[in-house]
């Protein structure tokens, strides 16, 4: 088959994905699934095609399926036990009433770590409506930086499926990624705030309406604010001190590289993270515990499986050789970079998932990396930035979350579409081009 043909079969594929989720509403998985079907058995030899999909499926659950648990374990923790609002009222009380709105970006880009994007936006909506009506402020402002916040450190960062896909497609360094990651996702959260702020100006925006204080506001039912970042400060801290020691000690030979080899281990360094979360349960017996396990698990079980799906369109896509081909083709223009960023982009805008983007996108682009400069090991972990920065842009009605942020906030569909939709397509484009200048310094 020639690559035109392939070519033709893989946009057909990716354009199936984009009209089964978005216009017929199927659910992710199985359009993925069936997308897979379609484009194995159009492209593969017929005894390679079962081989090929259990390959995708089950590498990506073997890369990805811990670390989403036991995020989601830690997350749920959080959200169960206060532990999300003792952060938020400690942020604030460090930032001042008057600077409420620096204080919520900040307590969603800590809080959005370990929590799923939405999840975190649910959790902190009802804190965005308070800082709103206290410091009376416009809520479309206070829910685009809220939103923007968490929405910076899903796409960049693990343990967020997304992100995790890629980098295990891509063979990027967790670690690594994750210290990256959280520095670009900075600019990105600043772009959301200043980019809401001006949106918001002058526009006559209401603040929210008055609501009564939540009682688990009171600091007599929130367990301590210590406890509370133990669970996220210390995984992070393990995996980053492993990643920075590697940089400097190759071989792992050092006394301190053996000292954290396990420990800074993402899966380890996320088991510990529980161990420490389970403090902040009231009722430490194992009941509380398992329900607590049993929920995180419900949570983080469709997130698996269309992750896994995603890895098995991709493993397709792969073995049909057009990563290689388009390689070939793009060697030498110097816009490595770019593609990526294009390609997740597209994906995003077209069919709404962040992580459904990021997933193609590294499957397409894994066999390229050679051949667009971008195998090595900062090539690659650029190369995944880009692809986080391309999955941020377009949020809009094609996108859950898009959808989270509207009802959990009570702005309108067409205010959130000019405030936080254009928000996101600025945070992209900030994180894009913090990447890019950092790539002409470090490739």
């Amino acid at each position: 088959m020639s690559t035109l043909q392939t070519s033709a079969l893989v946009a057909i594929s990716i354009i199936g994905i984009i009209v089964l989720t978005s216009r017929y509403k199927l659910k992710a998985f199985i359009a993925l699934f069936l997308v897979s079907l379609f484009l194995a058995f159009t492209t593969l030899p017929p005894t390679t095609i079962v081989a090929t999909l259990k390959e995708g499926f089950g590498n990506t659950m073997a890369s990805i399926g811990f670390l989403i648990i036991l995020g989601a374990i830690i997350g749920i923790t959080l959200d169960k036990t206060g532990g999300t609002l003792s952060i938020a009222r400690y942020i604030l009380s460090k930032t001042g009433a008057k600077r409420s709105a620096p204080a919520l970006a900040i307590t969603g880009f800590v809080t959005g770590l370990p929590i799923f994007c939405d999840s975190g936006f649910i959790i902190l909506s009802g804190l965005a409506k308070s800082f709103s009506s206290g410091a009376k402020l416009a809520m479309p402002m206070m829910a685009t930086v809220l939103a923007g916040s968490l929405y910076s450190v899903h796409c960049l960062i693990p343990p967020h499926p997304g992100a995790l896909a890629a980098a295990g497609l891509l063979q990027v360094n967790i670690g690594n990624l994750i210290l990256l990651g959280t520095l670009f996702a900075i600019p990105g959260t600043l772009a959301a705030y200043f980019w809401s702020h001006w949106m918001t100006k002058g526009k006559n925006y209401p603040p929210a309406q008055e609501r009564e204080v939540d009682p688990q506001l009171s600091g007599d039912h929130l367990p301590s604010a210590l406890l509370s970042f133990l669970p996220i400060v210390v995984p992070l801290l393990l995996i980053t001190i492993k990643s920075l020691l590697n940089l400097f000690d190759k071989g792992g030979q050092g006394v301190w590289s053996k000292l954290f080899y396990f420990p800074g281990e993402p899966i380890f360094a996320l088991s510990i993270g529980v161990i420490l979360a389970m403090f902040l349960l009231r009722e430490k017996s194992i009941t509380s515990m398992n329900h607590l396990f049993a929920e995180a698990i419900e949570k983080a079980g469709p997130i698996l499986i269309v992750t896994a799906a995603g890895g098995m369109f991709g493993m397709v896509i792969k073995s049909t050789g057009i990563g290689e081909a388009m390689g070939r083709e793009l060697a030498g223009t110097g816009i490595g970079l770019v593609i990526p960023f294009l390609i997740a982009a597209l994906m995003k805008t077209a069919q709404g998932s962040s992580t459904v983007a990021m997933i193609t996108t590294a499957s397409f682009v894994a066999p390229m990396l050679a051949m667009l400069g971008l195998d090595s090991e900062w090539g690659k972990l650029l190369a995944m930035l880009a692809m986080g920065a391309g999955s941020m842009l377009i949020s809009h009605a094609n996108d859950s979350y898009f959808w989270v942020v509207t009802n959990f906030s009570g702005i309108e569909p067409d205010v959130a579409l000019k405030v936080y939709s254009t928000s996101t397509l600025v945070m992209g484009l900030v994180v894009f081009a913090c990447v890019w200048v950092t790539s002409l310094i470090m490739l």
